[in-house]
């Protein structure tokens, strides 16, 4: 059972490069359509949100196969399928396509990547933008990281021998690492400067399984019992160990919840729906989430209502294949702590917009990435209207992941630009208090606990420069960035009833 890691942690406005053999002027004019490439043009013009926006995805554009087979032909699929998108990079930050025979199935929820095990952010050290260091959030038990002894709040100065810079962060993601980590950190009035500890570490990438609930424990303070959850990927073939979380906390008589969604990029729509439901339980059958696709697909919209069952899913031939249902464990709280950052987006984003309508929800951090969009992976089974992967073609592994929905709360509210926190806590704070989980230093659980208690926490600083506070403010203007690949919500339950 269990599903890969997605995250590397979330990059939003990642500019995807791509080959293109674009010069149609040049090419043989044909009448033939490329087969991989009116897959792409036809599934995106069915799917995509922005499909009526997009003059190259009109319908005008198939009505002559010719013109049509010139305009898609000479160009490499994700030429193509990028080319399509609605202002790429600025209004479209999400959508991508995937070659399976070179990303193991990076757009799923339910599958093994090959990953070294460590999930980071990247900062700037100064106002120029450039120059970068990468800010370990946490790493895999049992990973090639953690065999190589990186922990949570480990900076990365270099890659490879060389700075790292905004040229070359994305190299992070190559299979052989080795990385110079710093051995002091300090903040002066311009930014941030790095010495380097002697000697590199190497991490090579493998095969990664990671379970999603990273941690949990109970903290008492009088009569407060305060579960501390840290849930890393809204991923539905985990639904039972979550569920199996939230009985933990049943029996340990939990009364108040830090939920700690900082590195959570997001997942599978069903499972953010159960995770509601964990928390509160009282209201079945009520509407959580309401979904808008493109005018094509009308049928599709609707609510999501809540529900007092949960599906198990384990993978058979790497697909979350259904199992059974449980019963929810529920908290039948009324008030929830959700730590946010920069690297919080979609589905968390949900948990946050809908659920408020229900109980109290209180977050804390950085402001949010801001995708309150989704997809579902588009596979070439045209007689299935692109949804389904058990009747996809075999001859190619190409699949899209492009955004399909817009999503609101219960009330159809107008989203937000990005979730801005209740309690703001600065970024570069955690480069001097990255402790392990559930250690009070850690900045935005500290407030929290001061917020459920109305205690003063005790902390051990890393630093009490008493100008240390200033020197970080100066930072506010510089803008770190997250670097997973992709951000979705993948489980459309009625697409896969009707088209699987």
């Amino acid at each position: 059972m269990k599903l890969k890691y997605v995250i590397l942690t979330l990059l939003v406005g990642l500019v995807f490069t791509s080959c293109s053999k674009d010069s149609d002027s040049n090419e043989t004019k044909t009448t033939t359509p490329d087969e991989i490439n009116n897959f792409v043009w036809k599934a995106m013009n069915s799917w995509y949100y922005w499909q009526p926006n997009v003059a190259d995805l009109s319908d005008n554009k198939i009505a002559s196969t010719t013109t049509y087979a010139n305009f898609i032909n000479g160009k490499t699929p994700d030429a193509l399928f990028y080319s399509l998108l609605y202002q790429r990079g600025t209004v479209d930050r999400f959508s991508w396509i995937e070659n399976s025979n070179e990303v193991v199935y990076a757009s799923k929820i339910a599958e093994v990547e090959k990953s070294g095990g460590f999930s980071y952010g990247i900062y700037p050290k100064d106002a120029s933008n450039i120059n970068m260091v990468a800010l370990i959030n946490y790493i895999v038990p049992g990973s090639p990281a953690a065999l190589a002894g990186l922990k949570r709040g480990d900076v990365i100065t270099k890659l490879n021998g060389s700075p790292l810079t905004s040229s070359n962060y994305d190299q992070l993601n190559n299979t052989q690492l080795t990385l110079t980590l710093a051995a002091s950190v300090q903040f002066i009035s311009t930014g941030l400067v790095t010495t380097d500890k002697a000697g590199t570490v190497t991490v090579t990438k493998t095969e990664i399984d990671e379970n999603p609930v990273a941690y949990y424990e109970k903290k008492v303070y009088d009569s407060k019992n305060i579960g501390y959850l840290v849930y890393n990927g809204f991923k539905s073939d985990y639904n039972d160990e979550l569920n199996a979380a939230f009985a933990k906390m049943k029996t340990d008589g939990i009364n108040e919840l830090v939920l700690d969604l900082r590195y959570n990029g997001g997942g599978s729509l069903e499972t953010a729906v159960a995770l509601a439901q964990m928390i509160n339980g009282s209201f079945t059958n009520k509407p959580y989430i309401y979904l808008d696709f493109n005018n094509k697909h009308n049928s599709e919209d609707g609510f999501e209502n809540l529900s007092d069952k949960v599906n198990i899913f384990n993978l058979v031939d790497n697909e979350p294949t259904l199992q059974r249902n449980e019963s929810i464990n529920s908290l039948a709280l009324t008030k929830i702590y959700v730590l946010v950052s920069f690297q919080t987006a979609s589905a968390s984003e949900l948990t946050i917009q809908c659920l408020k309508k229900y109980i109290n929800v209180t977050t804390i951090g950085e402001e949010t990435v801001g995708k309150f969009v989704g997809s579902n992976t588009l596979y070439d089974s045209p007689a299935y209207n692109y949804a389904s992967y058990a009747h996809r073609s075999t001859k190619h592994k190409w699949q899209l992941q492009p955004i399909t929905f817009s999503y609101y709360n219960k009330d159809k509210d107008v989203n937000p630009t990005k979730i801005t926190p209740d309690y703001e806590v600065n970024p570069y704070l955690v480069f001097l208090n990255l402790v392990e989980f559930g250690n009070v230093n850690d900045p935005c659980l500290k407030k929290a606990l001061e917020l459920i208690t109305g205690q003063t926490m005790r902390t051990t600083g890393k630093n009490t420069d008493t100008s240390l506070s200033f020197r970080i403010d100066n930072l506010a203007a510089f803008n770190p960035t997250n670097t997973a690949k992709g951000l979705y919500i993948e489980d459309f339950k009625s697409l896969k009833n009707k088209n699987q």
